[in-house]
């Protein structure tokens, strides 16, 4: 088995990441993960489009790209593009269980206003 020393490389794109990753959403990525055969990474991107102006777009990555953002938790990697990471800059990722369901959850300090099911929001 190749093994590559990582952790530099993660503690500079560390240092740069202002995005928080809950205990909670480091729980539920380490599961879905782990079912799925994937390695723990989410990767949170924003897109044009949602009700609001801009919308959160969340799936598993394979990889770390090198321009990422990274935040790490209890092994657990949340990945931002720097476009994304701009409009994100200290958001927090939670997940949250509710009578209406589950789901991610961003708390965004930047968004001037959102939608009512906090997938899209505008600045």
């Amino acid at each position: 088995m190749l093994r590559v020393d990582i952790a530099p490389i993660f503690l500079a794109m560390h240092e740069d990441a202002t995005i928080e990753l809950t205990q909670a959403a480091a729980e539920r990525v380490a599961a879905i993960a782990m079912r799925q055969g994937k390695p723990p990474i989410l990767r949170l991107a924003v897109d044009g489009g949602g009700c609001a102006g801009f919308q959160y777009r969340f799936e598993l990555a394979d990889c770390v790209a090198e321009d990422d953002k990274v935040t790490v938790r209890d092994g657990v990697r949340l990945v931002v593009d720097t476009i994304s990471h701009d409009l994100l800059d200290g958001s927090a990722v939670d997940f949250v269980e509710s009578l209406g369901g589950t789901a991610f959850r961003v708390t965004n300090p930047n968004a001037a206003s959102g939608c009512g099911c906090g997938s899209s929001f505008s600045v």
